[in-house]
């Protein structure tokens, strides 16, 4: 994208080519277009897109591909690192805060994806509201990061596969999880929804069964074992002192809890991703949005809650890293009540994790690097769809990077590939960041062009507050999220690494491509609302559901 035209009376077609009619001076009265000079015929919502790909992902789908994809291993594995670090209340109080962050994200998520529902999601809304050259940064960031991010899940999914057995040579397991992984992401997109939707329920049982389990524990319900109550927060206490002694060590461990759940709630944002593939997105994603977050938060503050009641926080084994069941707090909740099914039933299920957040990445990559070529950001060649709608070749790179796993057979080749996935590690806060921007400018130019908010398809009277409550909250844990390795004898080049490496390749891409490209920041009268505020009102898929009957209010499921 190098520039952008002013426009008056639409545009002609002459011999099948659109001439655009430049104007020096248009009359006061008039509203000017400001669309992109690419690759794509004008629209907000492209041919291309309406076209070649097929919708079908429902609502159900939408929202479990979102549920799936936060409820992971970062919840049955990484929380009992959150209670060592910041005990049950630090921990307790940290997810509560990144809870409103992610509330806030969803808002601002859905608002504008009802507006302008794209393959990309938030990469292409940055394209429109903001620069092309921020949506050039931020997209191919999101590629790297997903693709790198689909090896990193085998080779997990290896080692929680090698808790059971460890007689088979772990390249027989890479080979099983690739050839699967790519049959569910070259079929029709419906059947990554229903895998997905399969993987959510089961996450979802888990964590009932879990906290349900959990309360029969500490109340006393297991013949033989006491009442624990509060006992752990009583000793050795709600806080945990990290670095620092006093107040100052309690808060430290407060705040650093704040970025393990951050990586925890990760991919939440991913359900707008292929908005053009879901049927009425401009009503499915913001409902889906609306219901994720508090279902996710919810899940995971009964899981912190419980398991800081169950497990102490100066307890050796949550600072386990097997990576399988063994370092689960559940799991040793459960060990120590004589429970000895819980172990094999957690791996299990965050086996199927580890595959879930390997679909998710290989749809999230994908469908950003097909956006990315609707805009003339990517190769034209990655624009090529099967007759189920699935862009095959952004599939075919995708299974490419997927080989990577193999490193996982060697130890020193696994270390280097750590560190090109720790490159990518600060991604999520990156793209919250940019939703939280992207809503920003939406409302800001929504005012500068005398349009009111409720014209929008969807619209939340709060988020014009929660969304700069996000972008600040979301730059503070990303400038801090590592500032561990500043503090006196904590100096860690990984950490170092995985916290700060990727603000500058973002601002290193944004930066060159804007050198090269001559792009600027989009004026906020010429961001073209009214342009797609008409294609929603004349999108025929653009209709209200059905209102919610009381079984589908109370179902905590898909609703």
């Amino acid at each position: 994208m190098t520039g952008y035209l002013e426009t008056q009376g639409g545009t002609d077609k002459m011999g099948g080519k659109q001439v655009v009619h430049d104007v020096e001076d248009p009359p006061a009265e008039s509203v000017p277009t400001f669309r992109a000079v690419s690759p794509d015929d004008g629209q907000i919502v492209t041919q291309q897109e309406q076209q070649n790909l097929i919708r079908g992902l429902s609502q159900r789908h939408v929202q479990m591909i979102a549920i799936a994809g936060a409820i992971g291993t970062g919840l049955f594995l990484g929380l009992g690192g959150s209670i060592a670090t910041g005990g049950p209340l630090g921990a307790l109080l940290g997810y509560m805060f990144v809870g409103t962050i992610v509330c806030s994200i969803q808002f601002a998520l859905g608002e504008v994806s009802a507006l302008l529902p794209v393959t990309g999601s938030f990469v292409r809304h940055a394209e429109v509201l903001i620069d092309p050259a921020l949506a050039f940064a931020i997209g191919w960031n999101i590629v790297y990061g997903c693709f790198l991010s689909v090896p990193s899940e085998i080779s997990a999914a290896v080692v929680l596969i090698e808790y059971w057995t460890t007689d088979v040579n772990p390249a027989v397991w890479v080979t099983i999880l690739i050839v699967v992984s790519v049959v569910v992401a070259i079929s029709f997109i419906g059947v990554y929804g229903e895998v997905e939707f399969i993987f959510a329920i089961l996450k979802i049982l888990l964590v009932i069964f879990v906290v349900i389990l959990g309360l029969v524990i500490d109340l006393g319900g297991i013949p033989g074992k006491p009442r624990l109550g509060f006992h752990y927060w009583k000793n050795p206490g709600p806080f945990v002192e990290y670095i620092a002694t006093g107040n100052l060590g309690r808060f430290l461990g407060f705040w650093a809890v704040m970025t393990n759940a951050v990586y925890s709630f990760a991919g939440v944002e991913s359900l707008a991703m292929a908005a053009a593939e879901t049927k009425n997105p401009r009503h499915n994603i913001p409902k889906a949005c609306k219901r994720v977050f508090a279902r996710v938060t919810i899940f995971y503050l009964a899981a912190v809650l419980v398991v800081g009641m169950l497990v102490s926080s100066a307890d050796d084994r949550l600072s386990d890293d097997s990576g399988t069941a063994a370092q689960s707090p559940f799991v040793i909740a459960a060990s120590d009540a004589g429970i000895k099914a819980i172990p094999s039933i957690v791996n299990a299920v965050c086996l199927t994790s580890a595959w879930s957040a390997s679909n998710q990445s290989i749809l999230a990559g994908t469908r950003t690097l097909y956006g990315l070529a609707i805009k003339g950001h990517a190769p034209k060649i990655f624009l090529r769809t099967t007759k189920w709608g699935v862009p095959y070749m952004c599939v075919l790179l995708q299974i490419a990077f997927s080989f990577l796993a193999y490193m996982c057979v060697s130890n020193s080749a696994l270390t280097v590939f750590w560190w090109f996935v720790d490159l990518t590690a600060a991604g999520t806060l990156v793209s919250w960041i940019c939703i939280a921007l992207n809503h920003i400018r939406l409302m800001q130019a929504l005012n500068k062009q005398g349009i009111s908010p409720d014209a929008l398809p969807w619209h939340n009277r709060i988020t014009r507050y929660t969304s700069w409550f996000a972008l600040v909250s979301c730059v503070i844990i990303l400038l801090t999220g590592g500032f561990t390795v500043f503090t006196k004898g904590n100096w860690d080049p990984a950490s170092f690494v995985s916290s700060y490496l990727d603000i500058p390749l973002v601002l290193l891409a944004y930066g060159g491509y804007k050198l090269i490209r001559r792009t600027k920041i989009v004026p906020l009268d010429m961001v073209p609302l009214r342009q797609a505020l008409d294609e929603a009102e004349n999108d025929p898929e653009n209709v209200p559901l059905k209102k919610d009957g009381f079984l589908s209010k109370i179902n905590i499921l898909w609703g």
